[in-house]
């Protein structure tokens, strides 16, 4: 893969920032679109066409607009389906048959970020060269196609329909909701008129909370990313457990019963085993570099093999395709089961644990049980300057003396943020109150030897 400080305008996960401040401006959405659709073009059999959804930002109908100029002056066709979940999105490209598909959005971000980012044919994320292929025709000058060659633009009316009947149909025949209350957490987002459906339509008896998006409130004191309210509205309707969903409807956090929460790393836990008892589960479970080290435990307790991507879905989407794995997760919520979709899918993830529940006659809570979750303290320490912690000495030093002190059982990372001048400094092991004074130890050692400051 190449690597993406190659990229001029792309991270990670697309072109994402604040609203109004370059490269998230009109102007150049216009042109990521316009490069963007003389790439997809290549190639096309026919009238190619491109799907743009989005979330519930504000400046959402200002970049579906901009888009959609852009592509239309490369000569693309455009299926708009207006606000809908990213997997959602993903699906769509596929069934369509389209060339790409782009979504408008910050995921969990606050409204005044917002972001593009584009999904392959095949509804996967792109390949670094094709990213690589649009930054440089974002660099040339306007070539319109003719009049004639213009594309145009359709509004898909069954877009979330569609996305629904998929959604369902990812439970294993037989299999429904009937007797079960749930609360379901849609973060003010994309899936506002999409998850309580689904859960609704498969029987379960739904709460719905963060589903009245005003364009503003998106990931506000909301969904997987605040999810301290439905918490208490789980316990206040004395129901079987929540769902909270992301802004995009990608992640995945959950409540059981007693109010307590169940991050990615253990609603990964509880899929793996459940496709392990079904025969379903294809090679090792994916993690990354900051998976709790109680996931690797647990799961090679239960006879399953276990392994680190980077940090980031896209890196544990490369790893499940390259060996044809098909089960992958981080903590935060990013759930991919590559054997039912292309990406991760907060509602695809929540029906396979609801399902596991089902089948096992078991709550979310004793579900849960199977794995034990090591204390982990996470540092930043803030840099001055780009500096090269593997060159540090001092800092090699003092990571070997924290490991030695963990004596095997912990683990200690040191890594690098990928979008802020940043050093994270983790800690993990059995003993929380070792864990936090290894972790400041070792976060001051690096602040000395970077001449930075430190901060949670």
């Amino acid at each position: 893969m190449t690597d993406s400080g190659a990229r001029k305008y792309f991270g990670t996960d697309g072109v994402r920032g604040p609203v109004g401040v370059a490269p998230i401006t009109p102007d150049f959405v216009m042109k990521l679109g316009w490069a963007a659709g003389r790439v997809f073009a290549r190639g096309a059999r026919g009238k190619p066409k491109v799907l743009i959804g989005k979330d519930t930002r504000v400046s959402g109908y200002m970049f579906e607009a901009a888009l959609e100029a852009g592509l239309s002056a490369a000569g693309v066709d455009v299926l708009l389906l207006g606000p809908m979940p990213t997997p959602g999105i993903a699906y769509l490209t596929r069934t369509f048959h389209a060339q790409a598909g782009i979504v408008i959005s910050a995921s969990h971000n606050p409204f005044d970020d917002n972001g593009i980012k584009f999904f392959s044919g095949a509804g996967t994320k792109l390949p670094d060269e094709l990213e690589l292929a649009i930054e440089r025709e974002i660099d040339k000058p306007y070539e319109y196609v003719s009049s004639r060659e213009l594309g145009k633009a359709h509004r898909v009316q069954d877009a979330a329909g569609r996305y629904i009947e998929f959604c369902k149909s990812t439970l294993t025949s037989g299999v429904d909701l009937t007797g079960l209350k749930i609360v379901v957490d849609c973060a003010h987002g994309a899936t506002y008129h999409i998850a309580p459906e689904v859960f609704e339509e498969l029987g379960a008896q739904v709460s719905v909370m963060g589903a009245q998006p005003d364009g503003f409130n998106i990931n506000d004191g909301v969904g997987a990313t605040a999810p301290a309210a439905l918490q208490q509205r789980v316990l206040a309707e004395a129901a079987d457990l929540g769902i909270a969903l992301d802004g995009d409807g990608d992640r995945l956090i959950m409540v059981d019963h007693a109010g307590r929460l169940l991050d990615g790393d253990e609603l990964t836990f509880i899929i793996a085993r459940h496709r392990q008892r079904l025969g379903r589960l294809t090679g090792a479970v994916v993690g990354t570099q900051m998976s709790n080290l109680g996931l690797e435990i647990a799961l090679r307790d239960s006879g399953l093999d276990f392994r680190r991507a980077k940090v980031g879905d896209r890196h544990i989407l490369e790893m499940l395709l390259a060996n044809g794995w098909s089960l992958g997760g981080e903590s935060s919520g990013h759930i991919i089961c590559l054997d039912l979709t292309s990406t991760g899918d907060g509602i695809i993830s929540a029906l396979q644990v609801i399902e596991s529940m089902l089948l096992q006659q078991q709550a979310l809570a004793e579900l849960g049980r199977g794995m034990r979750k090591f204390p982990q303290v996470l540092l930043n320490v803030r840099l001055a300057q780009r500096f090269d912690i593997a060159a540090s000495p001092r800092i090699a030093d003092a990571v070997a003396e924290v490991e030695g002190r963990l004596a095997g059982h912990g683990r200690v990372l040191l890594r690098p943020s990928g979008t802020e001048p940043l050093i994270r400094v983790m800690v993990e092991g059995r003993d929380e109150a070792l864990v936090s004074e290894l972790a400041g130890y070792l976060a001051n050692v690096v602040e000395r030897s970077l001449g930075a400051s430190a901060s949670t």
